[in-house]
């Protein structure tokens, strides 16, 4: 490496670059045959979106009935199945906002990233307590497992 002049290897690439002309650095787009536009308009045609609105629906509505878990959550094997049921919602959005995000449904894709939003917020309500990241209350005691 010593034993090579880079001024004149810097001076030989400057000559090369100098030779291209500016039109042939940035190739231009190559435009589809009418054949190929129609394959692309059927495609896109078969498409449907309802498929990504449906899931949506379902993690949407799981979202909302987990505020309405009717068992108890403070420990235990209950508390065990809550964070289940957590992570079952936080699957619901991801799977959701993915379906949103292939179809091109902006307003559908965000509502799927607060349905991820409201189950990490629901995860930290039980899980930090338990942690010792924040102050454990009666609802949300410190302990895994019940006190016999």
């Amino acid at each position: 490496m010593a034993d090579r002049n880079w001024d004149q290897e810097l001076a030989r690439i400057d000559r090369q670059l100098e030779s291209v002309s500016d039109a042939a650095l940035f190739p231009s787009a190559a435009k589809a045959s009418p054949a190929e536009r129609q394959a692309i308009d059927t495609r896109r045609a078969g498409t449907r979106t309802w498929g990504a609105f449906l899931r949506l629906a379902l993690s949407v509505a799981v979202g909302v009935g987990i505020v309405f878990w009717p068992y108890p959550a403070r420990c235990g094997l209950g508390l065990g199945v809550y964070l289940l049921a957590v992570a079952g919602v936080l699957t619901g959005g991801v799977w959701s906002a993915i379906w949103t995000w292939k179809h091109r449904t902006p307003r559908a894709h965000a509502l799927s990233l607060l349905v991820v939003a409201w189950s990490l917020v629901l995860g930290a309500i039980e899980l930090l307590p338990r942690t010792g990241y924040a102050l454990p209350t009666a609802a949300h005691p410190a302990a895994w497992i019940c006190p016999s």
